[in-house]
């Protein structure tokens, strides 16, 4: 622990240093990190052994200031500061979510040129980081990989707005299918590339698993966006989906009401405290089977106070749950 704590504190010295236009004294230093000014020295030498370009220089009061060169990176005109490189470089970690996509060769070369631009001392220092900065990639489709060529065309479709054939594989009805698209977004989302298109045939907007196309052909006729589509395509749900929000009240025990109270699930979401503990959230959410399973994920300490078609739901599929413990 005492080993993660310098790193992370020799980081927050980078960042000072950065962010101060004037350079911060030793002094100054050791009170925001709330440490010895002798631990600030051992700090300032350690990252200058490291490779970073920190220097001091006297201000008209005589007293060292100490500033960081954060262009100091020789050979490489980027317009990113160290900072910034640094903090791409150490984002790979987090990035590893998307493994497997159609865009990991290309994030791997990225990374591979950034990791260049950074000294080897440089990058010893930054690798013990992760370490103490762990992310856990979600769940993303198994044994199936969406082929960078279907990708391709997706986006040239999107691009362009070409409308397109595709050849569709659908989980629910257990059918494949041809269909005609125009194609409005590609967005990845909860492990998986996602395509949002308009279904001429239906007079909707309907979202696709990629790695569930098997085929796609761009046609020659182009189309006009009947509907706008947000940044965030999965605004209103819990999970993947484009349906219209709708507003839910659920009722947790006091047990868990401290761990729902601690995160935003939902950027609607609404909080009140109710009787004995109890604690009420309200969202503007789709009715749709991310929201049932992140209720259902809780048993028995939430409850569905409204909707009443949404209640009853839960209800039918805890039901349907017991019966499958019976006997």
């Amino acid at each position: 622990m005492p080993r993660n704590q310098e790193v992370i504190r020799q980081w927050k010295v980078l960042h000072a240093l950065e962010s101060s236009r004037h350079g911060a004294t030793i002094d100054a230093l050791a009170r925001e990190l709330e440490v010895t000014t002798r631990t600030i020295r051992r700090d300032l030498a350690a990252l200058q052994e490291a490779g970073f370009a920190l220097y001091d220089e006297h201000d008209e009061n005589g007293r060292a200031r100490w500033r960081m060169d954060g262009h100091a990176l020789k050979g490489v005109e980027t317009g990113f500061t160290l900072g910034e490189l640094c903090a791409m470089y150490l984002s790979r970690n987090l990035l590893e979510s998307v493994a497997g996509t159609p865009f990991q060769r290309d994030l791997t070369n990225a990374f591979g040129r950034l990791e260049k631009m950074l000294s080897p001392r440089m990058r010893q220092f930054l690798d013990r980081l992760p370490s103490v900065l762990a992310a856990k990639p979600g769940p993303r489709a198994r044994g199936r990989e969406s082929s960078p060529v279907i990708v391709a065309r997706l986006l040239e479709a999107t691009l362009h707005f070409r409308a397109a054939t595709m050849r569709y594989h659908s989980v629910s009805s257990a059918r494949t299918k041809d269909y005609l698209v125009h194609p409005y977004r590609l967005a990845f989302a909860q492990g998986g590339l996602y395509l949002v298109a308009y279904v001429p045939d239906y007079d909707d907007v309907r979202t696709f698993a990629v790695d569930r196309i098997a085929s796609v052909s761009l046609e020659k006729a182009t189309f006009t966006p009947k509907v706008q589509i947000a940044d965030d395509v999965f605004a209103n749900s819990m999970g993947v989906n484009t349906g219209p929000a709708e507003r839910v009240e659920l009722e947790f025990d006091r047990g868990v009401a401290p761990y729902v109270r601690a995160r935003v699930w939902h950027a609607s979401q609404q909080l009140r405290d109710e009787s004995e503990g109890r604690l009420l959230l309200t969202m503007n959410v789709c009715h749709d089977w991310a929201l049932r399973s992140w209720i259902l994920g809780w048993g028995p300490f939430a409850r569905v106070v409204s909707p009443p078609a949404l209640a009853s739901a839960i209800q039918t599929d805890l039901e349907t749950a017991r019966a499958q413990y019976e006997g």
